[in-house]
């Protein structure tokens, strides 16, 4: 009981670090400045266990694994990281991103050929009303609309991702997939910094903090939380535990940076509750016992 109770805090507080390291290393500078240093150094330590372990995949798989890598990282995270970077406020690119698995749920009748209730609807409904709620209340302030269509732009890569993870079915072990991911991800944010002339990190140690925060925390500490969460509470119990990531983020960012929580933030926050409510509930069943269907983890929305 101690251990699940501390790998659902685990995962609740190192998942919602991305949020707050996005907002701390694009203090300093561009986001894809950020980004490319952040995966510079997560790709020389996961190439280098990948090097020792020698890991067998087959090509397709390997393809694969970039196409995922390209949706679920790289693009997903030009979009929240440039967002935060806009101005967009932390907790609430937190609370746009995880819309991400409502927006799954529903696309997976059509694509993926699955039946979805109408309460699944009425869910996906509610959590945009509430992100509107938010996302209205911010731009009325002066908010700038390219940044939040910049965070919605990669909830929504990530989501296309997540379809694809659940159609191909790859099994890769979560350790390859991670270093496959890292590797592509390393790539395009290096690539795309040294086109823009932005490769070259800045010299104040705020950066190279924001760095060492999302490499420790948010990459390293987010991805083990979620494979403890996993084994503690199963694949559905663990997405459920990010819909708490908007709140905690929230606080970190009052705390750390003096951003208000207001009524609107309030009133998206209850949308969104509304909306797991509906999604992840069904009338008359219980909840399936923790520790099943571990086995097939989807794509959650990570930073």
């Amino acid at each position: 009981m101690r251990h699940s109770v501390l790998a659902a805090v685990g995962l609740v507080v190192m998942w919602s670090s991305g949020f707050v390291g996005a907002r701390l290393g694009t203090a300093h500078a561009a986001a894809d400045t950020l980004l490319a240093w952040r995966y510079l150094v997560v790709a020389v330590l996961v190439g280098a266990v990948a090097v020792v372990r020698r890991p067998r995949l087959a090509g397709t798989e390997v393809r694969r694994q970039a196409v995922l890598g390209l949706l679920c990282q790289a693009l997903y995270l030009a979009g929240v990281v440039t967002g935060v970077g806009m101005g967009v406020p932390a907790g609430v690119a937190a609370l746009i991103a995880v819309l991400q698995p409502l927006v799954v749920g529903a696309l997976a009748g059509p694509v993926l050929g699955q039946r979805v209730r109408p309460r699944q609807w009425a869910g996906l409904v509610a959590g945009f009303a509430g992100v509107a709620v938010v996302v209205a209340g911010d731009l009325g302030g002066g908010g700038h609309v390219l940044g939040y269509l910049l965070v919605v732009g990669g909830m929504l890569a990530l989501s296309v991702g997540t379809l694809l993870e659940r159609r191909w079915r790859l099994g890769t072990r979560p350790f390859d997939q991670l270093t496959i991911h890292c590797l592509v991800s390393c790539g395009v944010f290096v690539a795309a910094a040294a086109v823009t002339g932005r490769l070259a990190p800045p010299a104040a140690p705020g950066f190279w903090w924001a760095v060492l925060w999302v490499v420790v925390l948010s990459t390293f500490g987010g991805y083990g939380c979620y494979l403890l969460a996993l084994r503690a509470f199963g694949a559905t119990g663990a997405s459920t535990l990010l819909f708490l990531t908007p709140p905690t983020t929230m606080v970190w960012a009052l705390l750390m940076f003096g951003e208000p929580v207001g009524w609107t933030t309030a009133a998206g926050l209850a949308g969104c509750a509304a909306a797991v409510w509906l999604v992840l509930t069904r009338p008359g069943t219980r909840p399936s016992r923790p520790g099943r269907s571990t086995t097939h983890a989807e794509s959650p929305a990570r930073v």
